[in-house]
């Protein structure tokens, strides 16, 4: 497979204080391990435009796109989501790199990307930001997809430890996008799980839930509604904070876990959309469990393991 990476340094830019888990040394500590695992000379770089605010406008409303240039230096919007001066271009040049990825592979140029951004997006919600998420890129991507690109259903699938709250609200009444998800419960958002539907297939799980938990639900719930729904391109959030060192989150996975679920998101992709994923990053805040964990997705993705 072809796969590229898609990053720029405009993510490192956002900072919401020394203290904060969601800090720019993660997409450092992603670079230190591609290097390490002997991927960063092997997977081809790309980058792109910060998105334009048409494009954030499919997804959010224009009061929650004019909440983030408001801020001044470590100005909160919530509790646990700051804004530096910065925070506006970081978040729009995330979002572009997504758009840039998913444009790239539509058009044949890469068969699939990972996006090595920030601010992450999966809890940012139409109205407003939330959960260290301003802008949600995988939504974006995902309505440029299908109202740009012209696709007729795609696939969001979310593996990071909290519910992606932001993206299911965002797409719930939408029969062209399916969300699949596993998510620790009870936990932040702390949003009460709905039932499962064709397009809605969001399991919760409880703490210290390891491998063997998530691969079965993945066998027994995702692929089957995957199958069904026949997704032209599948978008991922790629949280890995439910990677057993990570202290934000409660669960037991290992890198295994993750090169597991990503082949086999490769070979729903393979058999109904062409190939085409565009992976964003989410959460992951253990420096080492995060790099690690990349360096399997992205080996997974460019089926180098």
């Amino acid at each position: 497979m072809s796969t590229a990476i898609y990053s720029h340094a405009d993510c490192s830019l956002h900072e919401m204080g020394d203290w904060h888990p969601e800090t720019p040394a993660r997409l450092q500590a992603i670079e230190d391990q591609l290097i390490l695992a002997r991927l960063s000379g092997l997977i081809e770089r790309r980058g792109g435009d910060p998105a334009a605010e048409a494009a954030i406008l499919r997804n959010h409303s224009q009061g929650a796109i004019d909440l983030v240039p408001s801020g001044s230096e470590h100005y909160p919007l919530d509790g646990d989501t700051l804004l530096c001066k910065d925070s506006y271009r970081a978040a729009l040049r995330a979002a572009g790199l997504a758009l840039a990825a998913t444009d790239d592979v539509m058009a044949g140029r890469v068969d699939n990307a990972f996006c090595a951004i920030r601010p992450p997006g999966h809890h940012a919600r139409p109205g407003e930001p939330m959960g260290f998420c301003l802008f949600n890129n995988v939504a974006i991507a995902a309505r440029h997809a299908l109202e740009v690109h012209g696709l007729e259903r795609v696939a969001i699938v979310d593996f990071d430890v909290h519910h992606g709250n932001g993206t299911d609200e965002s797409f719930r009444d939408d029969p062209r996008v399916l969300m699949a998800s596993f998510f620790q419960h009870p936990f932040y958002p702390y949003t009460e799980p709905s039932p499962v539907t064709a397009t809605s297939v969001n399991i919760p799980v409880p703490a210290y839930s390891g491998g063997d938990v998530v691969r079965q639900l993945v066998q027994d719930h995702w692929l089957p509604a995957l199958h069904a729904h026949r997704p032209q391109m599948i978008f991922i959030s790629a949280g890995f904070d439910a990677h057993k060192e990570d202290d934000l989150g409660g669960m037991a996975l290992v890198e295994a876990d993750y090169a597991w679920i990503t082949h086999r998101l490769v070979e729903v992709a393979r058999q109904h959309a062409h190939g085409r994923i565009v992976s964003c990053l989410e959460g992951g805040y253990n420096l080492s469990a995060l790099g690690r964990s990349v360096a399997v997705h992205i080996k997974a993705l460019a089926e180098l393991d």
